[in-house]
């Protein structure tokens, strides 16, 4: 029997309706709506459609959102002063900085200077070491975050299982690690995180009642690595190519995840596709951690 497919498409809709009616009460109780801030710095065409659907799904929430456009040859020093600005700024609350970021500016100098409180991508120090023990008053990184809520609304039981992380990185496989280990929904697992450097990934990955996989390599899991009726999460986006919509007769990209996809999906119990899995999750976390920041604001929460 082929496993059963997590539509994050459809998660994502409930998300997003739910976070619509809250905006709309926010702004009938207290007068006020979220406000994003999104800084993009250049045209790099990826960047450019990514921030236009965060733009286009915040607008459709009634948020305040303001795009910000700056040259890709900006100092470091004026991004910094364009971020403090939006800091100051009580109508704001939440500021994202598009990456990656030209050579000339420190990734990290960025993230550190978006206040804590703002930084609803869930990057800065403060809210990575509130993720690590657990305290809910930080802002998760938003496709970790994604990634448990689908899990969660799945049905899947963490409590004891044993989930399988391939990839270590900061933005998804350390932070769905220490989420993953937390007491409560979607936690109470017994969590192994493996990479490059792992002898025998594929032993490991046998174990996983739950596999993550966020490695960015197209197809590494194979079906022969998955354990029978397990919990199948590709977090990869790898463009192999493109193709030409036979509608529009635009060019597309071709994507393909970190998980072989159709043989798994006869292996597994449950399996994210790409696209149409993890991917629209990131985005609606977004707007969540935006809409929790505007209510904190509020000593709501």
């Amino acid at each position: 029997m082929s496993a059963v497919i997590i539509n994050g498409n459809e998660i994502r809709e409930g998300i997003l309706a739910d976070l619509r009616e809250e905006v709309a009460a926010l702004k009938a109780k207290h007068g006020v709506v979220p406000g994003l801030v999104t800084i993009m710095l250049g045209e790099h065409p990826a960047s450019v459609s990514y921030v236009s659907l965060k733009i286009k799904t915040a607008k459709g929430l009634g948020f305040n959102e303001i795009q910000v456009s700056l040259p890709e040859n900006i100092s470091e020093t004026d991004l910094l002063e364009t971020i403090e600005k939006y800091n100051r700024d009580d109508r704001v609350h939440g500021i994202l900085v598009q990456l990656p970021l030209p050579k000339h500016i420190s990734e990290q100098k960025v993230i550190n200077a978006i206040r804590p409180e703002k930084d609803v991508d869930g990057f800065h120090p403060v809210n990575v070491g509130k993720t690590l023990i657990g305290d809910t008053t930080g802002f998760r990184p938003c496709t970790p975050a994604g990634i448990l809520e689908m899990i969660i609304r799945s049905g899947i039981n963490t409590s004891g299982a044993e989930v399988v992380v391939v990839g270590r990185s900061n933005i998804v496989g350390k932070p769905i690690a220490a989420m993953m280990m937390q007491k409560g929904p979607g936690g109470d697992a017994t969590v192994t995180v493996v990479h490059t450097r792992t002898k025998d990934l594929s032993y490991h990955c046998r174990r996983a009642d739950i596999l993550i996989v966020a490695a960015g390599v197209p197809g590494l899991v194979k079906s022969s690595w998955i354990k029978p009726g397990a919990c199948v999460i590709d977090v990869g986006v790898n463009r192999v190519g493109e193709k030409k919509d036979d509608k529009t007769g635009r060019i597309i990209p071709l994507l393909r995840g970190d998980v072989d996809f159709e043989e798994a999906r006869e292996i597994a119990g449950w399996i994210t596709p790409v696209p149409g899995g993890v991917g629209p999750m990131t985005i609606a976390m977004l707007m969540s951690n935006t809409v929790r920041s505007l209510k904190r604001s509020l000593l709501l929460i």
